[in-house]
């Protein structure tokens, strides 16, 4: 295990934890290792892993229910390879997982793959793809901004 992939790991687990933990990075070492023990081929392991973000997201998902005022939702724009990645789809997953999250005070938002949706491992960034990505990242920050309600806190994530 490279000492890179642990540090990006536990810069993933510390940003995600962070409304259960209050950013100690002590809890976010326990709960790497805790999620790495319980994987295969866990040297090998960086926070874009599926395997790894599904396991941390799982975790977290079950912590969540057993906070009242905490919410939880994950959306994976990798899913439907064809549009998880257009602005319309993004915007439809998005506001699903808003609605899920309305009635909580503190809520976390979880995107993974979005750039990996924009653009596949055998395409190279083009600055049409590099725009089509950073409008789809403003357009979340702004839906999530103009559609959460007064007051709530809400950890918009991207991995």
């Amino acid at each position: 295990m490279t000492r890179s992939a642990q540090l990006r790991r536990l810069h993933f687990l510390n940003a995600l934890f962070a409304p259960l933990t209050g950013h100690d990075l002590y809890l976010a070492q326990q709960l790497d290792a805790a999620i790495v023990s319980s994987l295969d081929a866990a040297e090998e392991l960086t926070p874009s892993s599926p395997e790894f973000v599904n396991a941390a997201a799982q975790l977290f998902d079950r912590l969540c229910r057993t906070q009242d005022s905490h919410g939880f939702f994950h959306w994976d724009a990798s899913a439907d390879a064809a549009t998880g990645g257009t602005p319309l789809f993004a915007r439809a997953n998005l506001m699903q997982g808003l609605k899920q999250l309305a009635t909580c005070q503190q809520a976390t938002v979880l995107v993974t793959n979005l750039r990996a949706a924009h653009c596949p491992k055998d395409a190279r960034w083009t600055s049409k793809r590099r725009r089509a990505y950073d409008d789809t990242l403003d357009l979340l920050r702004n839906l999530t901004a103009a559609r959460t309600r007064r007051g709530a806190n809400v950890n918009l994530l991207f991995l």
